[in-house]
């Protein structure tokens, strides 16, 4: 029997794929100008994701950011990736292919990507988005915020996706199952579609009421579970929370998960263009206080920005990064164990969900003449 494999999906034209390379050439060179430096050395995947079009996945072992590749890219247009040999016929044919990159390998044993940079920029100034000495050190985060026609096509593939596996999990769960066993489903479903699992949360009954990260310890589901997780793939992440109850939801539980239903909303209503990361903060604290848990933002961050990572900053009382049109968010306020997260994106003024699952329980909640879905709880009978 073949084994089974799953074609990459085909989500954007052309003509996209193109302006996405020219919007991001275009950024990096205001970004040449503006650092005032000739090179840039990226280490971390997310940018390397970026900057390729979500083509090179830098990591190898999991948990880390950066592994197996890292490239350079240079004022004047040069592109170089340097790797050890044993990884370069992998990465010529699966990763760089028709980038444009010129490949700069070295004995596994003497990997070195920075002394390797330094011999090409010579004594230009030269950043590098981990700090390394003779570096400039740069944060990418402000090119990657604002998302390509492009990436919203993958992104929304990856939303989609993520979304289905989690509901059919989610439908799927009955009493007894463990929190291990949770874990595991998620991530057979996202892996099966090429998906990478990039957090899970599962947790069940009291665990979830008692701690707002409840990472699995292997409990069994009685009536009460969740399944809280992040998943990633072209470099961009996607979070999402559902609820299972078997038996009817308690009135105090239930009017919680309405709370941080409307707590949700405030913030999608908020989130536009030149918000400040303090504005979207206050707005959720205003919004506790009007549902009666007054202090409940200081239990847990409530969310922000996402896109190349599971969160790119988060609401705080001073923030002062500032919402950019087409940009992804991913808010997740909480009520003692009522809780609302998805991921979505602000295209010109409007709020478009990724992690839609229509054939879960939802809430409908008007704010300022705008009505906004918030996930309910799945109710399943209980014998």
């Amino acid at each position: 029997m073949p084994p089974l494999t799953v074609e990459e999906p085909d989500l954007a034209t052309e003509a996209e794929l193109q302006a996405e390379a020219t919007e991001k050439q275009a950024r990096l060179a205001q970004f040449f100008e503006d650092q005032q430096i000739a090179a840039v050395l990226l280490r971390h995947s997310r940018n390397i994701a970026w900057a390729t079009g979500g083509r090179v996945d830098a990591r190898v072992l999991i948990p880390s950011e950066t592994w197996a590749t890292s490239v350079l890219l240079t004022k004047d247009g040069r592109k170089y990736y340097f790797a050890p040999k044993n990884e370069g016929p992998r990465l010529a044919a699966e990763e760089f292919a028709g980038l444009g990159f010129e490949p700069v390998l070295s004995p596994w044993y003497d990997d070195d990507c920075v002394a390797a940079a330094q011999k090409i920029v010579g004594s230009v100034e030269v950043a590098s988005d981990i700090p390394s000495p003779g570096f400039i050190a740069v944060n990418l985060a402000p090119l990657r915020a604002s998302l390509t026609s492009a990436e919203v096509q993958r992104y929304r593939w990856l939303g989609r996706k993520t979304a289905e596996v989690t509901a059919a999990v989610l439908q799927e769960l009955e009493p007894g199952v463990t929190e291990f066993e949770m874990e595991a489903l998620v991530s057979d479903g996202l892996l099966c579609e090429g998906i990478l699992p990039s957090v899970l949360l599962m947790a069940v009954d009291d665990r979830i009421l008692k701690f707002k990260h409840a990472v699995a310890r292997g409990e069994r589901l009685q009536r009460f579970g969740m399944l809280n997780l992040c998943s990633r793939k072209w470099g961009l992440a996607i979070s999402i929370t559902r609820f299972v109850h078997f038996g009817e939801l308690p009135t105090e539980l239930a009017d919680r998960f309405g709370s941080a239903a409307r707590v949700n909303a405030a913030l999608l209503d908020a989130t536009r263009a030149g918000a400040t990361s303090a504005q979207l903060f206050k707005v959720a604290r205003g919004a506790y206080v009007a549902e009666g848990f007054a202090g409940e933002e200081e239990f847990h961050h409530q969310g922000g920005a996402t896109g190349y990572g599971e969160r790119e900053w988060l609401a705080t009382p001073s923030g002062r990064e500032v919402v950019q049109n087409h940009q992804a968010f991913a808010w997740n306020p909480s009520i003692r164990g009522g809780k609302v997260e998805d991921t979505v994106i602000l295209r010109d003024g409007v709020i478009e969900s990724l992690t839609d699952t229509p054939e879960l329980p939802i809430v409908e909640t008007a704010v300022n003449g705008t009505k906004y879905r918030s996930a309910g709880v799945l109710i399943k009978d209980y014998s």
